[in-house]
């Protein structure tokens, strides 16, 4: 049961600047639950929906009551699309120096119906990225091929396809749990500077969250994906807290790495973790882990 946890903990809003690229296709990802799609590329995650609602001042305002969007709320027109839409951000401080900001977009697509398109960013908006999304998501430029298959045989771990088996499911895109054996999230992106920003700020968001303490942090070496690079540690303490998360699970502590490093071409930023009662090794790692990486001794 402590699978339902792992994404909510560490995982929400990995959210960094994006690097614009023509080239996207070979960094973004995508899975379709059929009511929802879910996007990552260069460590942006977003997402598209659409309702049968008109786009009409009362079809849009029970969809800004859906999404905790007020009346006194400013909402605009993006002019820069060509459909009709409104725009509306909001921004929220989740660190000292850490700010959450999300967009949203309520666009009418060629159906006469509205598509929501929410984005979310540390610390700085990218409109020209926005813009670019969701002019490929409205005219549906998305390539069928950077979409997962839900059910898990396989991965495609930034060009490296990895069987795991029908034992390990997705908790998010490009984030893989396999109960007992670790779990990891990852983002491909254009440049290391992207991907350091990327796993810096989820770093921050972990030591910032409550109902544990970390006990321990150091940087060490690895092999990750068959290079030599190092990577953020940290042992997330559960002992004497009463925590949800920890009691679901029968753990203690919480095993965690952070990784910014150069694969195929591309940039990874990766976190990788496991429980102290996991499946571990006589190398130190949980079997998932030792997929993409290895301890140095």
């Amino acid at each position: 049961m402590k699978k339902i946890f792992y994404i909510l903990f560490f995982l929400n809003f990995t959210f960094v600047f994006s690097q614009n690229d023509d080239d996207f296709s070979k960094r973004l990802k995508a899975i379709n639950n059929k009511t929802i799609v879910f996007y990552n590329v260069d460590g942006v995650e977003f997402s598209s929906q659409t309702f049968s609602n008109e786009f009409s001042e009362k079809g849009l305002k029970k969809l800004f009551r859906k999404y905790g969007i007020k009346d006194e709320d400013v909402k605009v027109k993006d002019e820069n699309l060509t459909y009709n839409n409104f725009y509306f951000t909001k921004s929220e401080n989740i660190t000292d120096n850490v700010t959450q900001i999300n967009s949203y977009y309520f666009v009418e697509n060629k159906y006469k119906k509205v598509t929501i398109i929410w984005f979310g960013y540390f610390n700085q908006l990218n409109k020209e990225f926005e813009r670019q999304y969701v002019n490929r998501i409205i005219n549906d430029e998305i390539p069928k091929e950077v979409f997962e298959e839900t059910t898990i045989g396989s991965i495609d771990f930034a060009g490296r396809k990895i069987e795991l088996g029908n034992g390990c499911y997705w908790t998010n895109i490009n984030t893989v749990q396999c109960p007992y054996n670790g779990e990891m999230n990852w983002s491909v992106h254009k440049t290391y500077e992207s991907a350091k920003n990327a796993i810096e700020n989820q770093f921050s968001i972990t030591k910032s969250k409550k109902g544990g303490k970390v006990v321990s942090e150091e940087e060490i070496d690895i092999v990750f994906e068959g290079t030599d690079t190092k990577a953020k540690k940290i042992i997330y303490d559960f002992t004497g807290v009463k925590s949800l998360l920890a009691g679901m699970s029968g753990a203690k502590t919480l095993t965690v790495y952070y990784v910014a490093c150069e694969v195929r071409g591309n940039y990874v930023s990766c976190c990788l973790s496991f429980w102290n009662n996991d499946n571990i090794t006589e190398n130190g790692l949980s079997p998932l882990l030792e997929e993409v990486m290895q301890l140095k001794k």
